[in-house]
């Protein structure tokens, strides 16, 4: 389901910025660098790096909405045969990807999506593990449950008017490709991304992004009913004495006001986040086409290559979570953030009568897209380092040489295999970035 208060270290829909000065971009998270320090946390901090201080003064994430990694970037080595990019190993769509039918009676192939609109589904903790393995959630990795996930929330609480392919749970195994994403495909071909890059929790929205914040959900699995006094990564930036700012479309969105009381006394600091009632996150169902979110995430991060700052400033995008949609790759093994379990399951929520390897938090989510854009990302590059996106809060850390928040954290690359400080590739933008294509179906009733 959709959930108001988005964050990100510079993301859309909540964008944060680590700088030297204030980058005004429409829709950003902004961390601003000031003097040195360290901020309270866990561990201490981790070694510093010359070479990315030199280089790097703002830090900018965004996270958009519920897209998983095959049902975005799987296409991605068609791409790259098609538009002459160097041909290298990637974990994309595998081609005879396909889940059990609703019934169990026949096998639902992947296939492309005729429409960038379509119904929601649900990816919260047991919606998650049912994706998992279908006939036994905390039991070994299947990945067969996407389909039978999909079909039962259209059945149960979808729209009334679902077409019956969404009542069947078809649209899990639906991808996009380079036509109905150029955008995205022009610049994860050009600058990074990475095929192993995984939300940090088995469940919706509002766990991953306290991750995205605060490195732990602090034992939560649903959606905390109040607020938490956790330590989020502004807390170290303000502690260090490194100026911040959250940048939101539509006031009161911000998900920084989940920490308590820090967020009610740094009001000052959030200007504008991502909109989500103005339906740009590229959330399944929310009215709006994938190619207005990824135009408006065109427009972002144009502008910051436009600016001053593009010659010090990195940009990441990347998703909260998968949506729900099919990826054919397994959570991978992550460390507990502070070796809390879950504390807020209910009497028939998955994990509460019995136990697996995916009924704490030593798992990631799921794969999601990532896009890394700087003056220093290096060319047409993949990583295949597993990594959730705690690593963002890790390059943080190491940029500003601030202790950890968690052991997950702690435990994360730094990012900067991404980088090229010693010849950087892109101090001149590219010339010929093209603007997302528009003149995709909105039909949330077309068939398959």
């Amino acid at each position: 389901m959709k959930k108001p208060g988005k964050w990100g270290l510079h993301g859309i829909r909540n964008r944060w910025e680590i700088s030297i000065g204030l980058l005004g971009i429409f829709l950003l998270f902004a961390i601003l660098t000031g003097c040195g320090g360290l901020g309270g946390a866990s561990t201490g901090p981790p070694p510093p790096n010359p070479k990315l201080n030199e280089s790097i003064n703002h830090i900018i994430f965004m996270a958009q909405e519920n897209r998983g990694f095959d049902h975005y970037f799987g296409k991605l080595p068609e791409y790259w045969q098609a538009n002459g990019y160097p041909s290298q190993t990637f974990n994309g769509l595998p081609s005879n990807a396909s889940n059990p039918s609703f019934d169990g009676l026949s096998t639902v192939n992947a296939f492309h999506l005729r429409t960038v609109c379509v119904q929601n589904l649900s990816p919260g903790w047991n919606e998650s593990h049912t994706d998992w393995n279908v006939n036994n959630p905390t039991g070994p990795w299947a990945g067969d449950g996407f389909v039978h996930t999909a079909a039962h929330f259209s059945q149960t609480v979808g729209p009334p008017d679902a077409p019956i392919f969404d009542q069947q749970g078809l649209r899990a195994m639906g991808y996009y490709d380079g036509n109905d994403l150029n955008y995205y495909y022009f610049m994860a071909s050009n600058f990074a991304t990475s095929d192993a890059w995984f939300a940090p929790v088995m469940s919706r929205t509002q766990l991953n992004r306290l991750y995205l914040l605060a490195a732990t959900s602090a034992g939560h699995v649903n959606p905390p009913q109040t607020p938490l006094p956790n330590k989020t990564i502004f807390e170290l930036l303000e502690s260090a004495g490194i100026s911040w700012k959250i940048y939101e479309t539509d006031p009161g969105t911000a998900f920084i006001g989940n920490f308590q009381p820090f967020a009610s006394l740094h009001t000052a600091n959030i200007q504008i986040e991502p909109g989500y009632a103005s339906d740009l996150d590229e959330h399944p169902g929310n009215g709006k086409s994938i190619q207005a979110g990824a135009q408006h995430v065109h427009d972002i991060i144009k502008g910051l290559m436009q600016s001053s700052s593009w010659k010090d400033s990195v940009f990441i995008l990347t998703f909260d979570e998968f949506g729900s949609f099919y990826d054919h790759v397994s959570p991978a093994p992550a460390k507990s953030p502070d070796g809390i379990l879950p504390i807020d399951l209910g009497p028939n929520d998955v994990c509460s009568k019995t136990t697996g390897v995916n009924c704490d938090f030593t798992l990631t989510g799921y794969r999601v897209p990532l896009l890394v854009v700087s003056p220093f990302t290096n060319k047409n590059y993949v990583s295949h380092r597993a990594a959730d996106f705690t690593a963002i809060l890790k390059l943080i850390e190491t940029r500003f040489h601030l202790d950890s928040l968690t052991d997950r954290d702690a435990d994360q690359m730094d990012m900067t295999e991404f980088f090229n400080f010693a010849n950087p590739p892109w101090m001149t933008p590219p010339p010929n970035v093209p603007d997302q294509n528009q003149n995709g179906l909105c039909d949330f009733h077309a068939v398959p």
